[in-house]
């Protein structure tokens, strides 16, 4: 497991740059904008994942959530764990799994909702001919028809909100590495610290296949930009005060009785 530690110990330096850290969530903006108006003037050409059927696109980002909490949710435990084993902490700091579900869920719902009342069903992909009959994107599309509505990026909310949770989240691992920890936690924070940082260039890079492939720029930049707000009010403003999950634990407990 040498080689493991090795990719942990430079994933961590890396981590730990302040510049990247505090600029990490500036990369989606960056991204989107680039992207859509290299989409507009047709720059990139297409390529095997330019299609909706690439693999990364139909097993991972279209379950791009339970990707994130099938690997953050042991590791948030394992690490939050090797703290405190304060039931009420531990408790405390799930609540951050819940509250991020309940944002994806709120604001996937809601893109939802706004393409079905601003949308339209069309009979012909020329958009020329309305059927009034259907009134819900999935109505219309099981009678085989065609719907056009305001359509805001849910995969450019989701791929940002999710690495800048996962970064936000295995931000511990900076003070485990120093921690004295048995073989097989240390084995098994390792290997998810490892596997959570490849799903975060995953995102990033079908990120970037959404900005330079599909949308058109409004609906990504809009649906970027609430994957940033989501991020900020919780992260920069409700997990600083008391009565929220908290912010992940940055130094271990026995660190701070030295620099006391």
């Amino acid at each position: 497991m040498a080689a493991v530690d090795v990719i942990v110990d430079n994933l961590v330096t890396l981590w730990r740059i302040p510049s990247i850290r505090q600029n990490f969530h500036w990369i989606f903006l960056l991204i989107s904008v680039v992207g859509s108006v290299l989409k507009e003037l047709e720059l990139v050409p297409q390529t095997y994942f330019s299609s909706t059927r690439n693999a990364l696109n139909v097993y991972f980002v279209k379950v791009s959530w339970g990707w994130t909490l099938l690997l953050l949710t042991p590791f948030l435990l394992l690490s939050n764990s090797s703290f405190s084993r304060s039931v009420s902490f531990l408790c405390r700091r799930l609540l951050s799994l819940a509250v991020a579900t309940a944002v994806w869920y709120a604001f996937t719902e809601t893109f939802f909702y706004i393409e079905d009342a601003t949308g339209s069903c069309y009979e012909t992909d020329a958009l020329d001919v309305v059927n009034k009959e259907f009134v819900s994107k999935a109505s219309c599309r099981r009678a085989g028809f065609l719907w056009d509505g305001y359509d805001i990026s849910g995969h450019s909310f989701i791929l940002a909100y999710s690495a800048l949770f996962i970064v936000e989240e295995t931000a511990p691992m900076a003070s485990l590495r120093t921690a004295k920890l048995s073989a097989l936690p240390r084995v098994v924070l390792n290997l998810l610290y490892v596997a959570l940082n490849l799903i975060v260039i995953v995102w990033v890079w079908m990120f970037a296949c959404t900005s330079v492939y599909f949308h058109d720029p409004s609906h990504k930049l809009l649906g970027t930009i609430c994957g940033l707000i989501a991020w900020y009010l919780t992260y920069r403003v409700w997990y600083l005060k008391p009565f929220s999950p908290g912010l992940p634990p940055q130094r271990h407990p026995k660190e701070r009785k030295q620099h006391a």
